[in-house]
């Protein structure tokens, strides 16, 4: 039908079918993409934009109810208020992955135009139908609250600080992502352009007999379907292990819900999703097997050929089984965490485009290096065939190192010669993707009578799910780190990763240390107990200092800040009876052995440095860090400083970014490529090093896990903090106390918003989310029933961030997102038993105000 809408102050004539919604409108057909689909439910709110002047969400409304009302989105704001909402988001902190950022600004501007004055409350309540993953929303509050008083008149917008160390640098890549200008995946369009479907079955586990795609084939607008028999390359694929298939083929089993069978490419989103529904596969439903106990049991099927033991760990130092017969007190529980979500606001996404013999894949990813390393193995094409590069990237916190759509994209493009685009729906992403291993551990902590810990032993056991993603990586962090960041002599420590058919498991925000840090923290409590000391007095004693050994037996070095995290919260929590304590560490860098390199080049042109990096930002803001970097090592300013990541074809291979190590491993690759240029530009200017090339390189060299070695290192840093939850009279959690051994703060607001948003994340994995799966199937498939927190639910936030010199690397810089969230959980627990005295050994934790049903 034709519709005629009123759209930015421009009429817009438009043909669409019935049940287009205003968002299909708005993004396909008039190309307008600051508004983003990133649930299609009306739940994350990143889709909003203003229709008569109230805020609406746009995916849920039809277009045809929008037809003779004003719209406007974020691209028909005037010119001061782009100024002033790029100011105000930006100055707060209030930007990281940008992807919710456009919806935010323009409830903002519904709310300051009916309110012009409103209360922090007001802001809160008016947000509460928006998610945020990434900032914890207290700078979105600011960031309003800033808005508001540049649209009264009571400031003007201003630039942030000079680039360098320790400087609140206004990110570069804040502006196109308040108005929307900042390209996501699902926004491209290019001509030719065909969509992807994929085809999975409904149940966890089942022998596939036949595919038939014939009818598939027939369908209106499809150009090709494949099956397994059109891969031209290798067909399992994997980020560490090649356990995966790209397709299932006919003979094999499914391993769970989200594999893939068949593919097809139509001329329209809407045929290429119709034609699913003619692919017909004859399949056997097996017996799944949905936990590690019935994937351990004798005589239970083999989910892979090897078994279904992915991988085991073991981490020991002295004899913790015989130094416990000597301890004063010994405690044993057995703790329970779930699967968890990672919940990103954008849906994986890749559009690959054949050109010159070969294929680009633009993608959202944590590594272009690691997607392309398997695309050039599935494809079998030569190296320099395929280039993968980076858009931006709409969150991840671990959810986008393994291959998703990018193969299937890739595969389809290269069949029909056409460039293809493949967006997951958010359901497919809450089915697909790999997810924060739910564990089991089963602890023993002993003391002596004062409370000096002597003794550690304990067995985890991980759900890995389908397929190893990253889950051996994950299990053995979450053993190096059980020991919390404590001086124990003795300890034993055994880890089992195990296949079942469930989703997959993989690398989330913490990597298997939240897991084991609950666990821990809460035994800590149990011995303070045991031992008449308070919980702080126990973490103060037993905290590591410089020259102790971790559990791994590597020294720790001088830089540790553990007790000036703790000092920093001591008041905070010794001033409330419910207030729990957690301490917590992580490491920097993939570490225990494992090559581990940052790379960067540095280019002078036109009078500009350029930087080049393969790193992904993921909304972490590195490339404000690496501009900082270069400013302080050549005292160039920024304004003659760029920065271009993550494109295979352009940028040296950096690594993937994970385990904390961009700011540290890259950043020491850009100083020391830095510092050459600071030589070469003596008694020079950039015009007389025009075309020169400055390499900079860093290897963190480190030993394998039970290295020979009596002082292994098997990491090149660590990262410590401390946090306080606060419980009110409701016993709901008023506010949260955060110090944070940071090494050397590059951007101390960029590390603030980090932080609060991995304390909002950690709050949600403590009291409400969840991911129950039932026969292999998760039983929550929409953003709305995932528990996540939301503006008006979050408490009050204050941030320490300490300071004591760092690593050698890259200034001091430590990473940190990682860290943000570890703590949390325990530290909520603690403040509920202290409230109580019920030991809670389960997460989400239950019988707090925020249990669902009560549990």
């Amino acid at each position: 039908m034709r519709l005629e809408l009123q759209v930015n102050g421009q009429r817009r004539v438009v043909d669409v079918h019935p049940d287009a919604t205003l968002l299909e409108v708005l993004r396909e057909d008039l190309r307008l993409t600051g508004a983003k689909n990133g649930c299609g439910e009306g739940t994350c709110g990143a889709c909003t934009v203003l229709l008569g002047g109230k805020a609406v969400r746009a995916c849920r409304t039809l277009a045809a109810k929008a037809a003779g009302r004003e719209i406007i989105t974020i691209e028909g704001l005037s010119p001061r208020e782009k100024e002033i909402y790029t100011f105000a988001f930006t100055a707060a902190g209030a930007v990281q992955c940008g992807f919710c950022t456009p919806g935010m600004v323009m409830e903002a501007k519904a709310l300051l135009e009916r309110q012009p004055f409103p209360s922090e409350e007001e802001i809160r309540q008016a947000f509460k139908a928006h998610l945020c993953r990434c900032t914890g929303y207290q700078k979105i509050i600011d960031a309003v609250l800033l808005a508001g008083r540049a649209l009264r008149g009571e400031i003007e917008p201003r630039a942030g600080e000079p680039a360098g160390m320790g400087k609140a640098f206004f990110r570069p890549d804040a502006r196109a992502k308040v108005l929307g200008e900042a390209v996501f995946v699902d926004d491209m369009q290019v001509p030719g352009m065909l969509y992807g479907a994929v085809f999975r079955l409904p149940c966890a586990r089942a022998k596939v007999k036949a595919i038939d795609v014939t009818a598939a084939k027939e369908q209106p607008g499809v150009v090709a379907v494949l099956t397994a028999d059109d891969i031209p390359g290798e067909r399992y694929q994997g980020h560490i292990f090649k356990d995966w298939p790209a397709l299932v083929a006919v003979g094999e089993e499914t391993r769970y819900a989200g594999d893939a069978l068949a593919l097809v490419a139509a001329r329209s989103l809407q045929e290429a999703r119709a034609a699913l529904d003619y692919i017909k596969v004859d399949y056997e439903e097996l017996p799944h097997l949905t936990s590690p106990q019935d994937s351990l049991a004798p005589g239970a099927p083999a989910l892979h050929p090897k078994g279904n033991l992915l991988s085991e760990t073991v981490v020991k130092k002295g004899d913790a089984e015989a130094a416990l017969k000597s301890c004063a007190h010994v405690v044993t529980n057995t703790y329970t965490t779930p699967f968890t979500e990672h919940a990103f606001l954008e849906p994986e996404s890749a559009l690959a485009v054949p050109e010159d013999g070969g294929l680009t894949v633009y993608t959202s990813t944590q590594g272009v290096y690691e997607i392309h390393t398997q695309l050039v193995s599935l494809l079998n094409l030569p190296p320099e065939k395929v280039r993968v590069v980076n858009k931006c990237v709409g969150g991840a916190f671990g959810g986008k190192e393994d291959l998703s759509v990018q193969h299937h994209a890739a595969l389809l493009a290269w069949a029909t010669k056409k460039p293809v685009k493949l967006t997951w729906t958010r359901r497919e992403s809450i089915l697909c993707h790999p997810k924060r291993h739910a564990m089991t551990i089963t602890m023993t902590t002993g003391c002596d009578e004062k409370g000096n810990l002597v003794a550690l032993v304990a067995d985890l056991v991980a759900d890995t799910g389908a397929y190893a993603s990253l889950g051996a990586q994950v299990l053995e962090r979450a053993c190096t780190h059980a020991t919390g960041p404590y001086r124990i002599p003795n300890v034993t420590i055994r880890g089992r990763a195990v296949y079942t058919n469930n989703p997959p498991a993989g690398a989330f925000r913490g990597f298997g240390v939240p897991q084991s840090n609950f666990a821990m923290e809460s035994q800590m409590n149990l011995l303070a107990e045991a031992a008449g000391l308070s919980p702080w007095q126990i973490r103060w004693q037993n905290a590591l200092e410089p020259g102790d050994t971790l559990g791994t037996r590597q020294v720790v070095s001088a830089d540790i800040g553990l007790k000036d995290t703790l000092l920093a919260v001591k008041e905070a929590f010794e001033s409330s009876p419910y207030a729990g304590i957690a301490c917590g560490f992580k490491n920097v860098g993939l570490g225990v052995g494992t090559r581990d390199v940052g790379r960067a080049r540095l280019a002078v042109s036109g009078g500009r440095v350029k930087i080049y990096s393969g790193a992904a930002c993921m909304g972490q803001g590195l490339e404000a860090v690496l501009i900082q970097i270069v400013a302080e090592t050549t005292g160039l300013p920024a304004t003659l400083i760029d920065c271009v990541l993550a494109d295979t074809a352009r940028t040296p291979d950096a690594g993937c970014t994970t385990a904390s190590r961009q700011s540290l491993f890259t950043g020491e690759a850009t100083r020391r490529a830095a510092a050459d240029l600071a030589a070469a530009l003596k008694g020079r200017t950039l015009a007389d090093l025009e075309g020169r090339v400055f390499q900079g390189e860093f290897y963190g060299a480190t030993d394998p896990l039970n290295s020979n070695k009596e002082h292994p290192v098997t990491h090149v840093g660590y990262s410590y903090a401390t946090q306080v939850a606060i419980l009110d009279e409701e016993g709901r959690v008023a506010k949260v106390v955060a110090a944070y051994d940071v090494g050397r703060a590059i951007n101390p607001l960029n590390l603030e918003g980090q932080i609060e948003g991995g304390i909002v994340m950690g709050l949600g994995y403590a009291l409400t989310e969840d991911f129950p799966v039932q026969d292999g199937i998760p039983v929550r498939q929409t953003l709305g029933r995932l528990g996540l927190l939301r503006s008006h639910q979050v408490p009050q936030m204050e941030v320490h961030l300490i300071e004591k010199g760092g690593t050698p690397y890259a200034y001091g810089a430590k990473g940190i997102g990682e860290l943000a969230t570890i703590p949390t959980a325990a530290a909520v627990a603690g403040a509920y038993y202290r409230r109580d005295g019920k030991l809670r050994l389960h997460l989400p934790l239950e019988g707090t105000p925020y249990a669902r049903n009560g549990k």
